[in-house]
């Protein structure tokens, strides 16, 4: 049987956050929405996904979850699943979003943020080398000594991908790159979807000490379509 749920406060999950101590802030909200305003480090986890992803998102059973929507009614049931799942900490954040805006609370648009400000970060202290989709594409045409690696997972690479580009995910480039690339003049392009994974991918082979010449493709996949190509 299900216990009553406590409340955390906005101060409260903010100063466990600032503490840099564990928890899962769940907004369980559809993805359209939670891209719209969430709190920088809350992690979405839509309802109807709570049973099938819950315990691989959240190994640990005693992990301290707060759980929030924006007044549609959700948060109670996730939380009431969660903790049918075995979860022994879960809260409810007092007044959902619209409590933690009220209570001075930052939201921001967008998805994976933390990851996206990191790279942007990354960028403007490292200086990682950047191509155009023009440029890519110029070097792809003319044949010249290049390969291009996608750091995007394999689902997204079979999606859309660009034309001799290889799928090596991420966590993959630092292990595969040279044996992709055994000619240390051989240009290696970096893409992912957007910017982000291109420049920590494209960064790790510069730091790695890699070889061969590296560079980011600007953009990714979305600014290769939108170069038209």
């Amino acid at each position: 049987m299900s216990t009553p749920f406590l409340f955390k406060t906005c101060a409260q999950v903010r100063q466990t956050l600032l503490k840099k101590q564990e928890i899962a802030l769940l907004d369980v909200r559809e993805e359209d929405l939670f891209a719209q305003a969430h709190p920088l480090f809350a992690a979405n986890l839509p309802l109807n996904r709570v049973t099938a992803d819950a315990r691989r998102r959240i190994p640990r059973l005693d992990t301290l979850i707060v759980v929030y929507d924006e007044g549609e009614g959700l948060a109670q049931p996730a939380a009431q699943t969660l903790q049918q799942l075995g979860y022994s900490q879960v809260h409810l954040l007092d007044g959902g979003l619209q409590g933690w805006r009220q209570a001075g609370g930052e939201v921001f648009q967008d998805v994976n943020v933390p990851s996206k400000a990191f790279g942007e970060l990354v960028d403007a202290q490292r200086h990682t080398p950047m191509l155009s989709a023009q440029e890519v594409k110029a070097l792809l045409d003319a044949q010249a000594n290049v390969v291009v690696l996608d750091a995007r997972r394999f689902d997204e690479y079979q999606t859309m991908n660009i034309p001799t580009s290889i799928s090596v995910p991420g966590a993959e480039l630092v292990l595969r790159a040279a044996a992709l690339a055994t000619d240390p003049g051989t240009r290696i392009i970096v893409n992912c979807a957007g910017r982000t994974r291109s420049i920590i991918g494209t960064q790790s082979l510069v730091n790695a000490g890699i070889a061969n010449p590296v560079a980011a493709l600007r953009n990714g996949t979305i600014g290769w379509t939108l170069a038209g190509q």
